[in-house]
């Protein structure tokens, strides 16, 4: 029997920290308790997300070993990261309501059907595609926050649009944001110069390859089933392969930017299949469920007026700037010199769980932040907009107004699940649920790699803080498994990617930006499924290896 318990870290300390089924079911109860109250009773997140936070706060103080001042700092750094997160949320939605305020929701719609007049690759081009783009260039939930309106502007249900707009951004998580994912693992594991690195990224790509298939598969599935598969079929082989594909041979050059330059291809590429034969016609399932054929998706006063470019201004705006103000080594360097945090004491709970010091915890750099992107895009649209009188004098009030109505309460939901976060790492509850289980399981841990990672990212709402939170945890089971280390890790963040598409925080960004807030947990309930069967996927991929590697 292998003694985990003396063999785990946390923030560079040794836990003394008793790894028993006990302990595993008080760490499981708040996550437990959060999606029974979002799933069987339709809760949302702002209203199951604080049922969490005293949860996970009595379980930390009662059986955890946590005293008040260790869970006050947690849950200031959870205060602090929440902000940083909601910084994306505020701009996203103050740019839907320029863009709705515009009428240029119906302007897409037109256009949409010029590019092509099939609408299941309008769904895939704006769904996937584009929100693959935007991934590879920006995260940090601004993908959904972007596509999810733009899909219920061409006539998606909203909460469709939420699931559709997160399943198209989970395959780009690990190497999209310019890598920002995958150097956390890289960072955390050591694997930097090591013969790891180029396997683990291509167990990594491969993986996300698989799901990126899944996610076209998936598109269609739930456009129209069979039918819808059988049609889009070509476009998701066509588009998988220069997506996932490319990433994965770019992976071996230069990792960090493999996904952008794959989804570059992939956005060039759409233009062509919507041009071939078998996309070029109109083509359209009535019954499609999850389309909504009776609601009007903008202004008809503007549609003789706006041009489709026109309407994509603020999106060209994000992209450009995201380019100039991330992908220029000089002028990105510059703007991170201006770095906001707060300093923070070493903790430690009873049983040894050391939360260390931070001189500045959690860095802000605002001039380089997806949220400033999408301020200037919002404001520069707006002005736009208001120059050709597409927005009449007057509406800047009704805007902001409508904005601030919708942040208050994904604000609120936010907040309490990042410090739900934060005081679970920080007590070491996160940490015993994936020991625990790879105690039990032995070599078929190996299985359930993918969803340790999964489960880093469903709490953390994040590849890369779940990359940091069990990284060297699965490193570490690795070695003394005698695992495949760069099988396990490419597995890990493979499972964060899916992970991101569960997400409360990530899912509270794509209800607050088309309006259906309180919506998580039937949101939830549609991805949820698809994202265990890819986990489920990975890990039997990744157990028969480890067993014809001789695991």
């Amino acid at each position: 029997m292998i003694n985990w318990a003396a063999a785990l870290i946390i923030g560079g300390g040794i836990m003394d920290l008793p790894v028993t089924l006990w302990m595993w079911l008080l760490a499981l109860s708040p996550v437990f308790i959060l999606l029974i109250l979002m799933l069987r009773f339709n809760w949302g997140a702002a209203d199951a997300a604080p049922i969490g936070v005293v949860t996970a706060s009595v379980v930390a103080f009662i059986f955890y070993g946590a005293d008040f001042n260790l869970l006050a700092l947690e849950s200031a750094k959870g205060i602090w990261n929440a902000i940083i997160v909601l910084f994306v949320i505020w701009p996203a939605i103050l740019l839907y309501e320029v863009t709705y305020a515009a009428g240029a929701f119906e302007v897409f719609k037109r256009g949409m059907q010029k590019f092509t007049p099939n609408e299941l690759l309008q769904i895939m081009t704006l769904g996937w595609v584009f929100t693959s783009f935007l991934q590879g260039i920006t995260g940090f939930g601004v993908p959904v926050a972007v596509a999810a309106p733009l899909l219920a502007g061409i006539g998606v249900f909203p909460v469709w649009a939420v699931v559709l707009a997160l399943l198209g951004q989970a395959w780009a998580n690990t190497f999209g944001t310019l890598g920002i994912a995958w150097q956390a693992l890289v960072l955390s594991t050591g694997i930097g110069d090591t013969a790891y690195f180029i396997p683990t990224a291509l167990w990594a790509s491969g993986f996300l390859l698989i799901i990126d298939v899944f996610t076209g598969i998936a598109f269609c599935y739930f456009y129209g089933k069979m039918a819808a598969i059988r049609k889009g079929m070509p476009a998701i082989l066509l588009i998988s392969l220069i997506q996932g594909g490319g990433q994965m041979i770019f992976s071996i050059f230069d990792p960090n930017v493999s996904c952008f330059i794959s989804t570059l291809m992939a956005l060039a590429a759409i233009y062509f299949i919507g041009k071939l034969p078998f996309y070029n016609t109109p083509w359209r399932l009535e019954d499609s469920l999850i389309m909504d054929r009776s609601a009007k998706h903008g202004h008809e006063e503007v549609e003789s007026q706006m041009k489709m470019a026109e309407a994509f201004v603020p999106y060209l705006v994000l992209t450009l700037a995201t380019m100039i103000f991330l992908m220029i080594p000089p002028v990105t360097q510059f703007l991170n010199s201006w770095q906001l945090g707060f300093s923070f004491p070493e903790t430690q709970t009873v049983y040894g769980v050391i939360n260390k010091g931070y001189i500045k915890y959690s860095p802000f750099s605002p001039l380089t932040h997806a949220g400033t992107l999408l301020l200037i895009s919002s404001t520069l649209g707006y002005l736009y907009f208001r120059s050709k009188n597409y927005i009449q004098p007057g509406k800047i009030i009704g805007i902001l107004r409508k904005s601030v109505e919708k942040t208050v309460p994904s604000t609120i939901a936010v907040v309490a699940l990042i410090i739900m976060s934060k005081i679970m790492g920080g007590t070491g509850q996160t940490t015993v649920l994936a020991s625990g289980t790879a105690m039990v399981l032995g070599k078929y841990y190996a299985a359930l790699s993918p969803g340790v990672g999964m489960l880093g990212a469903f709490m953390t709402s994040s590849n890369m803080s779940s990359n940091i939170l069990f990284g060297e945890f699965q490193q570490m089971t690795a070695k003394l498994l005698n695992l495949d280390m760069s099988l396990i890790l490419g597995a890990q963040t493979a499972g964060g990617a899916i992970g991101s598409t569960i997400a409360p925080s990530k899912i509270i960004l794509g209800t607050t930006t088309v309006g259906v807030l309180g919506q998580e947990g039937l949101v939830l309930k549609k991805i949820i499924v698809w994202a265990i069967l890819s986990a489920t996927f990975v890990g039997a991929f990744v157990m028969i290896m480890t067993i014809l590697n001789g695991g």
